[in-house]
């Protein structure tokens, strides 16, 4: 068996793998970096990218839908197959930035095969022995098929099948509670499918929720069903479809199901016992630095066991790109943000206001709504609310949820990194009309009671206008 050495091998071809070994080998370092399966990881394949062009693709049809003032709407003509068709030509448009060719043109050594370890500084793939100094597990996850009798028997959907699915449901059961079963009930639905959310609990549990209530209320609007608060406690496959039974005995049936409750790391294959690797089944157990138990070992993205974001895996790469190529310490940052990309969309940096409320009892929330951003007002977009939360002049989270969230929590992200005082965001000049006025309103706002509420001012005021010629 051959036997490859080098100064750092990296198992799986995500988001995280492939930026650590851009980053890696145009640093000088030898890389090897091994997938086995399709290169870009889920994100370019069955996640972020297929989803969003999707949602476009919808967000187009509901646009034709509703139509504006003045502006009558008819039901869109909808090729599903079609649509589906796009999607896949906007992953092949994007997937050379990812390809193989592209990280051996920097000279990364790519082997297409699945990786396991084989001692703790050995890794078997592909007929080949790897002996690195550093290796990096990137492996991801998959999506989490919970144990409900009758799910092994339906042919269901995950994420990883749905996009190249070109049949339109006539009614798609999802089951889950996240923002991938959101995301795809909103945007099969204005695709021309009756759809049904099954929810174990709260929709978006980990949002604010009265956020989260501003979006399910657009997905009602729109039709989406959603059924909170109901455990499934057996599927049926029918002549016609799917059949669910609730806990509460009620049924609900479709043509086709959709399974988005979660997902899981990836380790089955990787052998960490023989690597001395920590883990659980919530991931590989890491430090703050992302190293493992087995100090040779790091872990980023998904299989890290924290936010499951394709962002958090980009920013991980760069934590052990510190360590490794530089020798300088480097830990995970603290706060990340997260979107949900419906229409409206749901962003969040930082502490939600119960956790604020919880982890700082003089916590100052400060809200401002769209229907005071003239932006919002002239789009007809005004539904929705910025929220902040302040401690001691400096935010400690913000939640966003209306048009184009996701673009404008980028500026919180900055303010929370930085640690920032809310008076460096009161102070900028935010072009007007626009959407991102709204949070320099809300940073403005902090300093409004001492402004005009405030006797002692007033007086000293008045006293300049008699004195000052």
């Amino acid at each position: 068996m051959q036997i490859v050495t080098t100064d750092l091998c990296i198992i799986g071809a995500g988001s995280g793998g492939l930026s650590l070994a851009a980053g890696a080998a145009q640093m000088g370092a030898r890389v090897v970096l091994i997938e086995g399966a399709a290169m870009g990881g889920d994100c370019l394949n069955h996640g972020c990218v297929p989803s969003k062009a999707l949602l476009a693709a919808a967000k187009a049809a509901q646009a034709i839908r509703v139509g504006a003032a003045g502006i009558a709407g008819a039901e869109p003509q909808i090729d599903f197959a079609a649509v589906k068709a796009q999607v896949a030509a906007t992953i092949a448009q994007i997937a050379p930035m990812d390809s193989q060719e592209r990280f051996e043109g920097f000279g990364v050594q790519v082997i297409r095969a699945y990786a396991r370890f084989t001692a703790p500084d050995v890794v078997e793939a592909g007929g080949k022995l790897i002996k690195a100094r550093r290796f990096v597990i990137a492996t991801g996850s998959h999506p989490l098929i919970p144990a409900v009798p009758g799910l092994e028997t339906i042919p269901y959907l995950t994420n990883e099948t749905l996009f190249a699915h070109t049949e339109r449901p006539a009614h798609l059961l999802i089951f889950g509670a996240g923002p991938i079963a959101l995301e795809m009930a909103q945007a099969h639905r204005r695709l021309g499918c009756a759809v049904t959310v099954i929810a174990r609990s709260r929709v978006l549990s980990r949002d604010d929720p009265e956020a989260a209530a501003v979006v399910v209320e657009s997905l009602r609007a729109e039709g989406v069903q959603l059924c909170e608060g109901h455990d499934v406690v057996r599927f049926r496959t029918l002549p016609a479809g799917v059949e669910a039974v609730l806990a509460n005995g009620a049924t609900l049936t479709g043509s086709h199901l959709l399974v988005a409750a979660g997902r899981v790391p990836a380790l089955a294959q990787l052998n960490l016992t023989a690597a001395g690797v920590d883990f659980t089944e919530k991931g590989v157990t890491v430090g703050p630095n992302l190293r493992t138990s087995n100090r040779r070992i790091y872990a980023v993205g998904d299989v890290a066991g924290g936010l499951q974001f394709t962002h958090v895996a980009g920013a991980h790469a760069g934590v052990v790109i510190r360590q490794v190529l530089l020798g300088l310490p480097a830990k995970q940052a603290k706060v990340v943000p997260w979107v949900t990309y419906t229409d409206p969309e749901l962003a969040q940096i930082g502490l939600t206001e119960a956790q604020a409320r919880k982890a700082y009892p003089a916590v100052q929330v400060i809200r401002q709504d769209f229907q005071h951003n003239d932006r919002a007002v002239t789009e007809a977009k005004a539904k929705g609310f910025l929220k902040l939360m302040l401690v001691k002049g400096r935010p400690v989270g913000v939640t966003i949820v209306g048009p184009q969230a996701g673009e404008l929590i980028g500026l919180w992200a900055l303010a929370l990194a930085s640690g920032l005082k809310i008076g460096a965001l009161a102070g900028m000049i935010a072009p007007y009309p626009t959407l991102g006025e709204i949070s320099k309103r809300a940073a403005g706002a902090y300093y409004t009671p001492k402004l005009f509420d405030n006797l002692g001012l007033k007086r000293f005021v008045r006293m300049v206008q008699r004195i000052v010629p």
